[in-house]
Parts: structure tokens; C-alpha cells; sequence
């Protein structure tokens, strides 16, 4: 039986980072645009010593409490090139925006996009601007290609048995706080969502003990770990250890989600030698952004192919791939 059947059609969970995400690049994409560098599948590709990565955003609400479409927009593409290795330079930023939408909206997510950019510091060298009719496209959308020099060689393959897992703050604040902006529940919170570019808190520890990092976005940590097992060698966890804020927790287990599978949008899944592990923490706490950083698991070989989490009741769950995001639009 096909894993995709073409009688269907496309649904939200499809774009939700999870299993029905993957099944879609494979299955479509990848069959016909099949190559050397789309089939790594990592979070861009590297063309000679450049990395080239794009994005596209169409979060709702626009604007949210830590952020809005325009910081989100920025901070996506440059941690997807810190992600594999990179120093940001360029970024190129295209807009389809809908007929009656607010200047002064506008004007605000523009200036989210330049403060961020700056920060880094990232250029902004070109872009694109489209109109389309009012009620055809949710006010704005995004797209943000950036590019970036490679300067340290990161990969799956370089991932070994014995390396440590260091997440770099709390778990599920950018999709607990999106939720939350949405008023459908009626819970007051001062949870702000952990949207930020990654360059100057990782720029610091990017040296041959780090294997591998990744971004925990859709799909939040399960699916990240998900992704990155392989058949060799599998990834134990440690509930415990996981970095999660109370108030995370309790939206949570109010709705019955569980927050590895919740978005982030400003930490960072890094893959470390074990016996440097300690020292790699030590720098990242130094960094406001990295504060929180916790190393939560390992690869092991004594499971293979699978991620397992040890509770603080002392049994053992499997996780599995997060069949699709359980909040759409959260990016």
C-alpha cells in the first residue's frame, strides 16, 4: 500500500514538521527532484565552502508575545545556517502580501526584520514584493532565503556512540506561546515565545568537539531526534533533564500535548564529544540565551534505531515521530 495515496489532499499536518511531512518529501519531492545535495535533507545545502538555506513563514497570529512574523522570519533562516556549521552574510527576503493589510503593520514587521539583521549582523540583499486580492492570503507571508559561509564541517555521519545531547534552554515556549495568542482557552500567562537568532550565543563553541546540530522547530524535540537516528545506533533521553518552564507544563498537560513535540524557535539540539561535553555547557551558559542549556541524553549502541526516554518513574517510552504538528501555523 503507497504511503502516498493520490487521491488525496493535502491537510495542515502535512506542513507540521512530523511524520506526514517527511512522507511528502520523499514521496513527491524527492522522486522528481532527486540530487546529490536535496537528498542529505539537512537544514540547507553546501555548495562548495557557501550554505544556502530558505524559509518560509506564515505564522498566526503575526504578531505574538517575544516576537512576530518579521523577528521569526530572520531568526528561522540564520539558525538553520548556524545549524549546519555557518557564518550568516546574506539573506534575501520575499513577501506576498494581502490587498488591504496595514501599513503600519507593515512597517512594524519591517522593522522587526531590520533590528534582527543587524543583530546578527546578517544583510538583507535583495527581495520580492506581491499584492494578492483581499482574502486570499491571511495578511502576510514570508520567505527568507539567507546564505552563509561554511566554517566547520558538521554532519550525521560524524554522530558515534558515546557523544552527549545538550538542548540549549526550555523546551516549547514558542508553540505554548502561540497557543496562548490565539485566546481560544482564556489562560493569562507571561510566557513570551524563545524566538532568536542562535549566531552570537553558538559562534563561541563551534569548534571539531560539536558533531552535529540541529534546530528543534516543527515538530519540537521528538521529531529532531527522530530525524537523526539512525539504524546503528539509537538516542536515550532523560525526562528528568529535560528543560521545560511550569508554565509550559501546565498548558500542556491541560490540553494533553506532550513539549518535546512542541515548536521551538530559538534553541538549538547540538550533538557534543563526551568528554568535552561539560566545557561545551560551561561557555553556553555564559550567553543569556543559553542559560537554561541542559545536556539531557546520549547516542548509545545499546538501542538501535530508536529514541527512548528514561521517566522519572524509572520506566522506559519509546518516541516516536510526531505524526504531524499538533498547532499549525506555528511558524
Amino acid at each position: 500500500m503507497p504511503i502516498i495515496n493520490m487521491d488525496d489532499k493535502i491537510l495542515l499536518s502535512h506542513g507540521g514538521g512530523g511524520k506526514k511531512t517527511q512522507d511528502l518529501i520523499r514521496h513527491i519531492f524527492l522522486e522528481k527532484f532527486s540530487n546529490e545535495e536535496l537528498n542529505e535533507l539537512d537544514d540547507g545545502a553546501v555548495i562548495g565552502d557557501m550554505i544556502i538555506t530558505t524559509d518560509s513563514f506564515v505564522v498566526n497570529p503575526l504578531f505574538f508575545p517575544g516576537g512576530d512574523i518579521g523577528k521569526l522570519s530572520i531568526s528561522g533562516t540564520v539558525n538553520d545556517i548556524v545549524a549546519m556549521g555557518g557564518t550568516p552574510l546574506f539573506l534575501s527576503a520575499g513577501f506576498i502580501i494581502e490587498e488591504g493589510f496595514p501599513l503600519e503593520d507593515l512597517k512594524k514587521i519591517v522593522d522587526s526584520m531590520s533590528n534582527e539583521a543587524k543583530a546578527v549582523p546578517v544583510k538583507i540583499v535583495t527581495g520580492d514584493t506581491k499584492v494578492v486580492e483581499k482574502g486570499k492570503g491571511d495578511g502576510i507571508y514570508i520567505n527568507t532565503t539567507g546564505f552563509g559561509k561554511k566554517t566547520l564541517e558538521l554532519g550525521l555521519e560524524r554522530i558515534k556512540p558515546g557523544n552527549k545531547i545538550i538542548i540549549t534552554g526550555t523546551v516549547g515556549d514558542h508553540g505554548a506561546s502561540i497557543l496562548l495568542s490565539r485566546n481560544q482557552f482564556e489562560i493569562e500567562s507571561g510566557l513570551k515565545s524563545d524566538c532568536a537568532p542562535l549566531y552570537g550565543l553558538l559562534k563561541s563553541i563551534l569548534s571539531e568537539d560539536i558533531k552535529f546540530m540541529r534546530d528543534p522547530t516543527r515538530g519540537g524535540l521528538a521529531a529532531v531526534l527522530n530525524e537523526i537516528v539512525r539504524k546503528d545506533w539509537g538516542i536515550e533521553i532523560f525526562e528528568d533533564k529535560i528543560p521545560i518552564r511550569e508554565d509550559v507544563k501546565g498548558i500542556c498537560e491541560m490540553l494533553g500535548i506532550d513539549p518535546i513535540t512542541m515548536a521551538n524557535e530559538g534553541k538549538m539540539v547540538i550533538f557534543v564529544e563526551g568528554d568535552r561535553v561539560e566545557e561545551t555547557l560551561k561557555t553556553l551558559h555564559m550567553h543569556p540565551l543559553g542559560r537554561d542549556a541542559s545536556i539531557i541524553g546520549k547516542v548509545t549502541d545499546q538501542i538501535k534505531g530508536r529514541v527512548v526516554e528514561r521517566t522519572v518513574a524509572g520506566t522506559t517510552r519509546i518516541i516516536d515521530m510526531p505524526s504531524g504538528e499538533s498547532l499549525p501555523r506555528i511558524c
